[in-house]
């Protein structure tokens, strides 16, 4: 385990409470009926265990969910089961992978893409939720004309190949895509013999107590099965577990059986309490080594102005926002399209994390992520 760096100053928790309660109020009266956001900062080093908002809750986590397919990815690469630059057509049957890939110059199925390349984005294939498509609607407006859709992930596959063209050729460049995560959670189902949720509760949820955690649609949080452990299925009535709302624009989606669209993606319902414990353990050793945590936060690419990519993790550089911020901590985690946030400050040791539940509330989510570095910054 990485040893926890020691603190710089002793910070105020009631101070810096009673500060963060007014932005956070000011900011849900703002939120109309969209409500309180919920909210999570928790540093055991400096005693501070901060919640806002239902904490009890479930909500859709959206793209954090990358983080916890690249977890398990480094797990088993840890395991030998195969490295980084092991070629996905050496571990994906033939036909899974023909068609997504821009092969020309090689006989490889994939294109010579690797394990590696699907972790950064740089695999070069398309986006099934956001990418442009080359005839028929797009992935979002068939979520929003079809809610009682359950997507496979052979469907989710399928979108990229019969709908869209390939991005680029393996390690060409960065392209952010959805396509290539649900690529590593069919790699994850076929190096172990395990279906994807079970790895997530087998290898994460259950080890780290994360009870009120699951994959929607393919799991139960272990709270509610009273036994300890998930009530996965695969029949094809989808298991379902009530969820905080959230909107796709204007559309309150929670309900939706056709956000599975997400799967290993992003298809993970949690809590703020849940996810501040995985975020703790991530970047304290508990779930990969040094030298996994080291690959996966080599922050190579650039995501969006202020934002960094690495293999399944972000870093924000908040002075790519404005030189004025240029003296805040870099947070490490990742953020969901609905306005969600995971991140770990290392400088303060802190685990934040953020539901707004709207694709419309991530300029106002970012800004109270702001709020909270400066308060740390300053509240001593």
């Amino acid at each position: 385990m990485a040893p926890r760096p020691k603190p710089r100053r002793a910070l105020d928790p009631e101070a810096f409470g009673a500060k963060l309660d007014a932005h956070l109020a000011r900011v849900s009266r703002r939120r109309g009926e969209l409500g309180a956001p919920q909210d999570a900062v928790r540093s055991e080093r400096l005693g501070l265990d901060y919640r806002f908002g239902d904490q009890q809750q479930r909500f859709h986590v959206a793209s954090i969910g990358k983080t916890f397919t690249a977890t398990l990815v480094m797990q088993l690469v840890e395991a030998g089961a195969f490295t980084v630059d092991t070629p996905i057509s050496a571990l994906l049957p033939r036909d899974e992978v023909t068609g997504l890939f821009d092969t020309e110059g090689t006989a490889d199925a994939a294109g010579g893409a690797t394990v590696h390349h699907l972790l950064t984005h740089t695999a070069g294939v398309a986006d099934y939720f956001e990418g442009a498509v080359t005839s028929g609607p797009r992935m979002l407006d068939l979520v929003l004309a079809e809610p009682d859709h359950l997507w496979t992930p052979a469907q989710l596959l399928d979108f990229s190949r019969e709908r869209q063209r390939p991005v680029g050729r393996p390690g060409e460049r960065f392209a952010y895509s959805d396509t290539g995560y649900v690529l590593l959670g069919r790699v994850l189902e076929q190096a172990t013999g395990r279906a994807f949720y079970e790895l997530l509760h087998e290898r994460v949820f259950t080890p780290l107590g994360m009870r009120d955690s699951a994959l929607q649609f393919f799991s139960r949080p272990a709270r509610d099965t009273g036994t300890g452990t998930d009530d996965g299925s695969r029949a094809e009535r989808p298991v379902t577990t009530e969820i905080a709302p959230f909107r796709l624009g204007r559309v309150e989606a929670s309900r939706f059986t056709s956000i599975s669209c997400d799967w290993a993606g992003g298809g993970i319902i949690s809590t703020p309490g849940d996810l501040t414990t995985f975020s703790g353990a991530l970047h304290h050793g508990d779930l990969v080594s040094a030298a996994s945590l080291e690959v996966l936060g080599e922050m190579r690419n650039r995501f969006r102005p202020g934002i960094r990519y690495g293999a399944g993790l972000m870093q924000v550089r908040f002075e790519g926002f404005s030189p004025l911020l240029r003296r805040l901590p870099r947070p490490v985690g990742h953020i969901g399209v609905l306005a969600t946030h995971l991140f770990h400050d290392p400088a303060h040791d802190a685990d934040i994390a953020l539901n707004f539940a709207s694709t419309r509330e991530m300029v106002r989510s970012f800004r109270t992520l702001i709020t909270i570095e400066q308060l740390l910054q300053r509240v001593g």
